[in-house]
């Protein structure tokens, strides 16, 4: 029997104390005691993580911006969508505005939220924040110091393949192109 996402039953876990367990420049990680809707105890480990944009941009011929850059964890470059973090007190769309210029040298007149995604339930509480952009006029890059990657386009055809070959593994831009197409009247088939 398929459920309501909305349920009677209270799955709620009522916090009881809080620790900090590493205090880092991006992340922080805490240790929870909670109590669970059964009454008993447990603990939660978790990473405060300050939220995120990542941006689809519509290039005037129809094409997608991508761009390839090293991730140290995972020690390889990934195609993602730009994307970055958001500073503290910063209205998203204008962290989207900002990433985008300064990653891929692109302004976009024309913007459209898209909604929001978490991408580590269980162990984080980031939010990635999605904007379509589009009317893209390329004004120059700014790159961050240390920031160092390659900006592309893709067309859609080519990202949807790119997501069925492997090519592009990386959610955030998975989760924004499957919302950005469906804003842009595309079908999403699989050449797999």
């Amino acid at each position: 029997m398929r459920s309501s996402p909305r349920s009677e039953i209270d799955l709620e876990e009522a916090e009881l104390e809080s620790t900090p367990v590493f205090d880092g420049v991006l992340l922080k990680v805490r240790r929870d005691r909670v109590r669970l809707p059964d009454g008993k105890e447990s603990l939660r480990e978790y990473v405060r993580h300050p939220g995120a944009v990542v941006v689809l941009a519509v290039l005037p011929d129809g094409s997608l911006l991508f761009e390839r850059q090293y991730r140290y964890p995972l020690r390889r470059a990934f195609l993602e969508l730009p994307a970055g973090k958001i500073d503290a007190g910063e209205d998203v769309l204008e962290c989207a505005r900002r990433e985008l210029r300064e990653e891929t040298g692109y302004e976009a007149t024309q913007w459209q939220y898209l909604g929001v995604m978490h991408p580590c339930i269980g162990y984080s509480d980031e939010r990635i924040e999605i904007f379509l952009a589009r009317e893209l006029t390329h004004v120059g890059h700014a790159l961050d110091e240390g920031e160092f990657l390659e900006v592309l386009s893709l067309t859609v055809d080519e990202a949807i393949g790119a997501i069925d070959a492997g090519e592009i593994t990386d959610g955030k831009s998975i989760v924004a192109l499957f919302k950005g197409f469906a804003a842009l009247g595309l079908s999403i088939v699989s050449t797999a």
